[in-house]
């Protein structure tokens, strides 16, 4: 699933493709309908969680009908397009799923499909995680009406722990259901279009329960390299060097937020009394705060996202995601280079990765914090 954290936060001036980093926001919601197909502990969060999906089932249309309406605007007929064009392009190329998905369209009429709740106790980085019958544990919940999630925000903090509200353009089902792209997604432009439709599928080709950093590292490696080697070839390679320096920009991003994170974690293992450890939090959160904003100016850019964190009050559930999208990035990088881009030969291997016991595939894919973490991000100020 993408939330606004997994779409890019840095933006380029209006008209630019999209901001970054742009995988905040892409926090899986897979689990908030597939708990409807299998049941859940609560009864009032299945009701909206199967309310919410139907309606959406219920309001998409055929790609091909909506571009053949006359109604239809131009720019939307030609989005959805590429959006054929992509889809074939996943399948015959990429080996994504040639199912139903992502072959018809919605118009949800509001600026996200999901809310996700993100949570984490007041001294801890490790984020609270919801569990379900075929999804597995997951560290989010997913809300259909922003209000819900808000008012379930509420009681997490009243119990004691960091939250964040985060905003979902996008979401899969894992192929249980026809998947629809959704008017949520078409505003981040034509490129990330694309490639949330080719991280989605690829959700739907790997899904390992209870792994999250394993399955966004594994469907935003698939995304990377099918949105690199649809671009060239449409014969249009320039675009992904665009692609390539909001990445960059990125990556600096979330090695100060990892940088961060490991340091609290150190913090909140110490025995010293809580008192002097909640000062010591806020004093890391404010440090951070002028990183973010030092590193805003350093590389020319404006974070959105992480610029809405500092006025509404950095905690731990800020950086609790961070590393389900970053941690497990770099190794899955370097299978699919080990298998010379061969993308058959790196799914089969990711495939026996996801038979290893969780451990074992920490080992081998996931990096600490510390492993990318420059002088750079520790001075910016």
């Amino acid at each position: 699933m993408l939330t606004d954290f997994a779409r890019r936060s840095a933006c380029n001036p209006p008209g630019a493709r999209a901001c970054a980093p742009r995988r905040v926001a892409r926090i899986a919601a897979a689990a908030l309908v597939l708990a409807t197909l299998a049941g859940c502990a609560s009864t009032r969060y299945l009701m909206q969680a199967g309310v919410g999906e139907w309606r959406v089932l219920r309001a998409r249309r055929s790609i091909v009908d909506v571009i053949d309406n006359p109604k239809t605007s131009a720019g939307l007929v030609r989005q959805l397009g590429e959006v054929r064009e992509a889809r074939r392009f996943a399948w015959q190329k990429l080996g994504l799923p040639d199912n139903d998905s992502y072959k018809s369209y919605v118009n949800i009429g509001r600026r996200y499909v999901v809310w996700n709740v993100v949570a984490a106790p007041e001294f801890s980085v490790r984020p609270k995680e919801w569990c379900y019958p075929i999804a597995g544990c997951v560290t989010y919940h997913g809300f259909f009406h922003q209000r819900a999630a808000r008012s379930y925000a509420r009681r997490l903090k009243h119990e004691g722990y960091d939250v964040v509200v985060e905003g979902v353009p996008a979401y899969s089902t894992l192929g249980w259901l026809p998947d629809p792209v959704m008017s949520t997604m078409m505003r981040y432009g034509t490129d990330e279009l694309v490639a949330m439709i080719f991280h989605e599928l690829a959700h739907e080709l790997l899904y390992v329960p209870n792994d999250s950093p394993f399955d966004e590292a594994f469907a935003m490696t698939v995304e990377n390299t099918g949105l690199q080697r649809w671009l060239a070839y449409r014969h249009e390679s320039g675009r992904f060097a665009e692609f390539e320096r909001l990445d960059a920009a990125d990556m600096r991003f979330a090695r100060l937020l990892r940088h961060t994170r490991d340091r609290l974690a150190r913090l909140y293992a110490s025995a010293i009394p809580r008192a002097r450890m909640l000062q010591e939090k806020q004093q890391v959160f404010a440090r951070l705060a002028r990183r973010i904003l030092g590193l805003e100016r350093k590389l020319r850019v404006r974070a959105p996202v992480y610029d809405r964190w500092i006025r509404e009050g950095l905690n731990n559930a800020d950086l609790a995601s961070v590393g389900t999208y970053y941690n497990c990035l770099p190794g899955f990088e370097r299978l699919l280079e080990r298998e010379d881009g061969n993308l058959p030969r790196f799914y089969a291997a990711a495939r026996h990765l996801a038979r290893e016991p969780e451990a074992e595939r920490n080992r081998q894919l996931c990096r600490s914090p510390h492993s990318k973490f420059t002088a750079a991000e520790n001075t910016a100020s």
